[in-house]
């Protein structure tokens, strides 16, 4: 497509037309603050690990090295995952949804994604009016932040 496509117009496309990152990066769609939600998956179990924030740097970086970064909000900083804890995310692939305003990361996560030492954020399930734990940690979290 010689013009600058849109998500518009990638609703459209066909499996295997392909388009220029450049061109499609600057229609993105961040909030008010410059972020946009990011969904960490597992890559080979398709486990939905977590979900964190991006701005357009953390997305660049994440798309050179490999290694996924966030950006903390309450740090207000840029967090690539496992700097503290050890427990990486390595990208396997990067997603947009239909509109741009949301990420989808295929990653392998290399121990627990989740600060609680779960290998995923999602582990309260509602039924019948009531919370339940769906796991137990995977590593104690005394052990994964050694702070």
């Amino acid at each position: 497509m010689s013009q600058q496509p849109t998500f518009k117009q990638l609703e459209k496309a066909q499996q295997g037309d392909s388009f220029d990152w450049e061109a499609v990066k600057k229609q993105v769609k961040y909030d008010d603050n410059g972020l946009i939600p990011a969904i960490a998956q597992q890559f080979d179990s398709k486990e939905v690990l977590m979900m964190a924030w991006m701005n357009e740097a953390a997305l660049q970086e994440t798309l050179e090295t490999g290694r996924v970064c966030y950006w903390s909000r309450s740090r207000q900083s840029y967090w690539r995952k496992g700097e503290e804890s050890g427990q990486i995310q390595l990208l396997k692939d990067l997603r947009f949804d239909c509109d741009g305003d949301a990420i989808l990361l295929l990653v392998d996560q290399t121990g627990p994604a989740c600060h609680t030492g779960r290998k995923s954020c999602f582990y309260t399930a509602i039924h019948d009016h009531q919370a339940e734990i769906l796991t137990n940690p995977i590593i104690d979290p005394e052990a994964l932040y050694k702070k």
